[in-house]
């Protein structure tokens, strides 16, 4: 669970503010993009966890902690990696870095529990369990269960 996705975002010229900057409730957005490719990267999507399996990961926690500005044309970099998985919850991590001048311009966590459609909560699928848990060089190809 050590091992960080990087997703790559370039900000857009909305997604700033009156003094140029971006704005603060772009940072969620911008986790829950790192969160869906570091998924992918791990061989599922969310609208097939949620499809096949009835397990919606909800957002039921957040936390940004902004430690230097982002501007209108950056390219910033999204790494997310897995904190914690529990029977009925998981956890996120995130850094927002851009590597033009080597600055950290965020860090933040999700905390996500799992429920089905009806809202109730349940247990993460092993697959997905399995899934997240494997190293990059083993993750599995979308549409494949583990052996």
């Amino acid at each position: 669970m050590d091992e960080w996705h990087e997703t790559e975002v370039r900000v857009r010229y909305a997604e700033t503010d009156q003094m140029g900057i971006v704005h603060h409730a772009n940072y969620l957005i911008w986790f829950e993009a790192g969160r869906s490719e570091y998924c992918r990267s791990k061989g599922f999507s969310y609208k097939e966890m949620e499809d096949e399996e009835n397990a919606l990961m909800v957002v039921a926690e957040s936390y940004v902690r902004y430690k230097s500005p982002a501007f209108y044309e950056d390219v910033l970099t999204i790494r997310t990696r897995v904190g914690e998985i529990r029977s009925r919850s998981l956890r996120f991590f995130y850094e927002v870095y851009r590597g033009s001048d080597d600055t950290l311009i965020a860090e933040g966590e999700t905390n996500h529990l799992v429920t089905d459609k009806d809202k109730r909560v349940r247990l993460l699928p092993d697959i997905y369990r399995q899934r997240l848990l494997a190293s990059d060089e083993n993750a599995f190809p979308a549409n494949q269960a583990p052996s």
